[in-house]
């Protein structure tokens, strides 16, 4: 019997079956397809699952699917996202735990450090990405999906004449908007949820039977078994979308994690001034000069191991 497709023979076959669909096929290109399928079982074993998706993708509606290329660039994000599907068809799902690694690096949209971007969706929906941010969107007849893999976005539904649900799946589980502006982060084994606008609907994967409503103004964060106690929602919690952290009596501890999504390499914050209070308004895309000012403000200094290392000690 032959073993399993390893993951480059699966992105073998993810990048035949897109040239296969480009619109230029050849019959030497056919050929040569041909050949490598029937050269290895592996080979047969990964287009076998190309031809089951196959089979799936005729409910899917066009736009769902993969698309006609018309440059390289486009090809190779058609590739990436056949190769998620194929990572996803043993098991059924979207992508497995055992296949981590790969999700956020397959994702349809994807921001760095220090960047952040402004989606318009098919329905007209708003959707904005923050710093170090992936996700897969999904739209098909039945349903408006979106799947957080890392980040942070926050959701302007809009109104839909065919009233599909607006879903966003995280790690943890579902969150279903009724009618809203709202936020969802993807946190180290938790999801956190903040209702601006109307309200959402959360079900985490362990309770999908056991909805809990979230007002605006509310903020709750929960994992795959547990919801936590419903919180106010902080003012001013999406202030990043125009470039802003801010703060109001926060730990300089937390603080310090917040502004370091927005920079690359380590920062540190040294045990004795974890605790010193912090407020204000701070500009996100130059972490430097934030870095700078705080021993204006604060008993501490920055100490630079590396351009790439910073530690907030003592003064």
């Amino acid at each position: 019997m032959a073993s399993s497709p390893d993951f480059k023979t699966l992105e073998a076959a993810a990048t035949w079956y897109v040239q296969l669909n480009d619109g230029t096929v050849s019959a030497a290109r056919t050929r040569a397809w041909q050949a490598w399928v029937k050269s290895c079982p592996q080979h047969a074993a990964a287009w076998a699952r190309v031809e089951k998706l196959q089979s799936q993708w005729a409910k899917i509606p066009p736009k769902a699917a993969l698309s006609s290329l018309d440059a390289a660039k486009a090809q190779r994000r058609d590739v990436l996202k056949m190769l998620g599907m194929l990572l996803a068809v043993s098991s059924g799902t979207w992508l497995t735990v055992e296949h981590a690694p790969y999700r956020s690096m397959l994702a349809e949209h994807r921001t760095g450090l220090r960047e952040r971007r402004s989606l318009r969706l098919d329905d007209g929906s708003q959707l904005e990405l923050n710093s170090d941010t992936a996700l897969d969107i999904l739209f098909d007849s039945k349903q408006r999906m979106i799947r957080l893999h890392r980040g942070e976005i926050l959701v302007q539904t809009a109104k839909d004449p065919d009233q599909r649900p607006f879903i966003v799946h995280t790690e943890d589980g579902r969150v279903r908007a009724l009618g809203t502006r709202f936020s969802v982060r993807q946190l180290p084994g938790q999801t956190r949820v903040g209702v601006e606008q109307s309200a959402v609907e959360i079900r985490p994967y362990s309770h999908l039977d056991q909805p809990l409503r979230l007002e605006a103004g509310q903020q709750v964060t929960f994992n795959r078994d547990d919801v936590g106690e419903v919180e106010q929602l902080p003012a001013a919690s999406s202030a990043w979308v125009k470039g802003m952290l801010s703060v109001n009596d926060w730990r300089l501890s937390d603080f310090v994690e917040e502004l370091g999504r927005y920079r690359p390499g380590v920062l540190r914050c040294a045990t004795s001034v974890q605790g010193l209070r912090i407020s204000g308004a701070f500009r996100i895309d130059d972490t430097e000069t934030v870095l700078e000012n705080l021993s204006k403000t604060l008993p501490v200094k920055v100490r630079y191991l590396t351009r790439y290392w910073a530690s907030i000690e003592p003064a």
